[in-house]
């Protein structure tokens, strides 16, 4: 990788996948876009290295993954699978997808908040990527698809969990059942999209808000997120406790005395995550 002023380019090869570190944001790029960045397996690795990689480098505050051009992507490129034809040995094919779900897996579990930037469309796998991130922001013509019902498949990534517990049971299988397009105005008022902006100005309002996010107290961030990420499945006793033990570590932080003094001198904190 080389380094410039302002920004850390990690070499990703000719994967179609684009890596930038900057202002401790680790902005990662789909980069398909004559092919709506579909994914194919180059790109998939690519991810799966990345997101490893940069989740132990502590330059980095926060994940923000978007797609080039028009669109988040398009899912699994059915071009490569119609050339294919059916899978190959079904304890091979499931051997595959079981490494490739370690990708959505990563990005909700990692200690680093993730967003999830949709320029357009963002379907299929896509689609579940994006729901597998902490936070969506999205360009008022982005949609999301589930795609899975119309190619005779049930889905895959983590798509049926995420979107259950942002929208409920009914309205995820509505979406999932129908696959019909959710436009940005919609997902929005579901809660699938945390903000929707005008097309232009994505690219600039996502990375700051990625920005923001990523220059906040890094301890208190991972704890934050597992304390969140904890209420999903347990029950409010284990939670308290969970987050008691957290709280008072944190108090024990290097940074919590520097968000005192801060408050105290009326200026901005300057978190070092120790």
């Amino acid at each position: 990788m080389s380094e410039a002023a302002t920004s850390v380019e990690y070499d990703t090869g000719s994967s179609g996948v684009l890596c930038v570190v900057r202002e401790r944001v680790a902005l990662i790029t789909l980069n398909r876009p004559e092919a709506k960045n579909a994914l194919t397996l180059e790109m998939k690795e690519s991810l799966y290295r990345l997101l490893r990689d940069l989740e132990e480098d502590p330059s980095v505050g926060c994940f923000l993954l978007t797609g080039a051009g028009d669109a988040f992507s398009a899912g699994g490129d059915t071009k490569r699978m119609q050339q294919e034809g059916k899978p190959p040995e079904m304890e091979d094919r499931q051997r595959q997808l079981r490494w490739e779900h370690a990708i959505p897996r990563m990005l909700h579990r990692s200690s680093k908040p993730t967003i999830a930037a949709l320029p357009g469309a963002a379907a299929g796998a896509a689609c579940s990527l994006a729901l597998s991130c902490d936070l969506r922001i999205a360009a008022e013509s982005a949609f999301i698809v589930t795609s899975f019902a119309t190619l005779g498949l049930s889905g895959d990534y983590g798509g049926s969990w995420f979107l259950t517990r942002l929208v409920g049971p009914g309205k995820a299988r509505e979406i999932y059942f129908t696959a019909d397009r959710v436009d940005s105005a919609t997902c929005l008022a579901l809660g699938i999209f945390n903000r929707v902006v005008p097309d232009d100005q994505l690219a600039e309002a996502s990375f700051a808000l990625a920005a923001r996010i990523a220059a906040g107290p890094p301890i208190a961030l991972r704890f934050m997120k597992e304390n969140l990420n904890r209420a999903l499945d347990s029950d409010l006793d284990s939670c308290l406790q969970y987050e008691a033990d957290r709280m008072v570590r944190g108090a024990m932080t290097d940074d919590y005395q520097e968000a005192v003094a801060a408050f105290s001198e009326k200026r901005k904190p300057r978190f070092e995550g120790r």
